[in-house]
């Protein structure tokens, strides 16, 4: 009938839009504080080579005049041996050490330059500092180089994370 229009009915699903499900990827999964989004990524554990690279991160969050995310990965323990087949189950084990560093550095005076907030995780190292960054549209993720035989036998955090993050990793010995 010309003139007339037909109804759409209520339960019609609507057909996803590419242009939509793209931009969605782009937006961050979690909420996070838009003050501090584009900042400097440092993983942190109160190790001598991640204090060094807080205070690389410092001072390259100081000079961007950006906020500073510190990431500290809890401990992780597999509960099952691998026998090759299964990969092994991983259980967070409770770590209280973040509240520890947090307390250190709501304490330390070479902070107070920069803006920073503390972020507790847990799994794969490398993995988390990469989800951090997302998260924050980072600007670069900071790490202390590994020294020592684990390093060299499981190979480091930092190598790893250069291998595979999609944004500038700055390694500092």
């Amino acid at each position: 009938m010309a003139g007339h229009e037909i109804p759409e009915p209520a339960d019609r699903k609507q057909v996803a839009d590419p242009l939509a499900e793209l931009l969605a990827e782009e937006q961050p999964s979690t909420s996070c504080d838009p003050a501090f989004r584009h900042g400097v990524v440092v993983g942190f554990d109160g190790s001598t080579s991640s204090e060094r690279a807080l205070a690389y991160a410092i001072g390259m969050a100081s000079r961007l005049g950006s906020g500073l995310i510190i990431v500290h990965v809890a401990n992780r323990l597999p509960t099952t041996v691998w026998a090759g087949c299964e990969p092994p189950v991983f259980v967070d084990v409770p770590d209280h050490r973040t509240e520890v560093l947090g307390l250190e550095l709501a304490c330390a005076e070479y902070l107070s330059e920069v803006p920073w907030i503390l972020v507790e995780r847990g799994g794969d190292i490398c993995h988390e500092l990469e989800e951090v960054g997302q998260e924050y549209s980072a600007d670069a993720i900071v790490v202390g180089s590994t020294h020592g035989i684990v390093g060299r036998i499981f190979g480091s955090v930092a190598g790893r994370l250069a291998r595979r993050a999609r944004r500038p990793v700055v390694v500092i010995p």
